[in-house]
């Protein structure tokens, strides 16, 4: 229940942010992307760690938002995410994802049978507090946004009897995104509150721990013109399950953005050691189609 208030508290300050309807008709007002890509779970980011900044084109009179499509090919796993965001006046952003973690021929390996899937939902709030990534380039402010994820794994049973306390659980995070334009860079650092085992994939706490832990995620992008990045993210993950080391995630990426409505990411992941099953590395791609 507490999670479930938290969520709804971060969902009612983003509406409340929004003093005015914004206009009915996207106007796609800001520059090529600055807002970034779908994350892993949904919201603006890269593809590991979230964003300060805001998803879709629209400008502080406006909305705009995004759909998107991510799969994740490692030698064991196969991940899907999909879902859409919306961006209100530059301000707010909504955000939800479906995640599809497919064990392929691994299940059997892990006592489970072929193909078996572990999925869950992800429904996310994002409010810009302070700074402007693209307006502010006379200070060494950074644009900072605060936001909430709430999680609901759907193998409640499974992952707890994996060691999990819950299968539910809510992310909550404080990001900092600085664009320097003078050098093509954009970095980011983000602060994040969680008991996530694999992103929740296997569930909330365990045996190891069940509290809140600081978790952090940085990305580091340089932009070789307007429609072309290439980046790193790094983000750490608690280890809260005794019978799986679970590792920090990293990955090389490139982001084309050839014009608002669309972009394509490919990277190189390596997400360590997943559910007993070492050096999990292997290739994403995402589609984004935004408005």
């Amino acid at each position: 229940m507490l999670q479930k208030t938290i969520i709804l508290g971060l969902v009612t300050l983003a509406l409340g942010a929004c003093s005015a309807a914004p206009s009915f008709k996207p106007d796609q007002g800001r520059l090529l992307a600055t807002g970034a890509v779908s994350q892993v779970e949904g919201s603006a980011g890269s593809g590991l760690t979230n964003w300060a900044v805001i998803s879709g084109y629209g400008s502080n009179t406006s909305w705009g938002g995004n759909t998107h499509y991510t799969q994740v090919e490692l030698p064991d796993f196969q991940l899907r995410s999909y879902g859409a965001s919306v961006g209100i006046k530059n301000r707010v952003e909504l955000s939800y994802a479906r995640q599809d973690f497919d064990l392929g021929d691994t299940g059997p390996k892990l006592g489970l049978r072929d193909g078996y899937t572990f999925s869950q939902d992800i429904v996310g709030a994002k409010v810009r507090l302070i700074g402007d990534a693209v307006y502010d380039q006379d200070t060494a402010l950074p644009q900072i946004s605060i936001g909430a994820q709430y999680k609901k794994n759907q193998n409640s049973d499974l992952v707890q009897a994996l060691g999990a306390e819950s299968d539910e659980g809510v992310d909550l995070y404080v990001s900092g995104t600085k664009l320097l334009l003078d050098k093509n860079l954009i970095l980011t650092g983000t602060a994040r509150a969680t008991k996530a085992n694999q992103l929740g994939l296997l569930g909330f706490g365990g045996d190891q721990s069940d509290n809140y832990q600081i978790e952090f995620e940085g990305s580091a992008a340089y932009m070789f013109n307007k429609h072309l990045a290439v980046g790193v993210d790094y983000r750490t993950k608690p280890d809260n399950l005794g019978f799986a080391e679970e590792n920090d995630g990293a990955a090389a990426y490139v982001a084309w953005f050839p014009t608002k409505n669309i972009s394509l990411t490919a990277a190189y992941v390596d997400l360590g050691d997943i559910a007993l099953q070492e050096n999990q590395r292997g290739a994403y791609g995402s589609i984004q189609i935004g408005f």
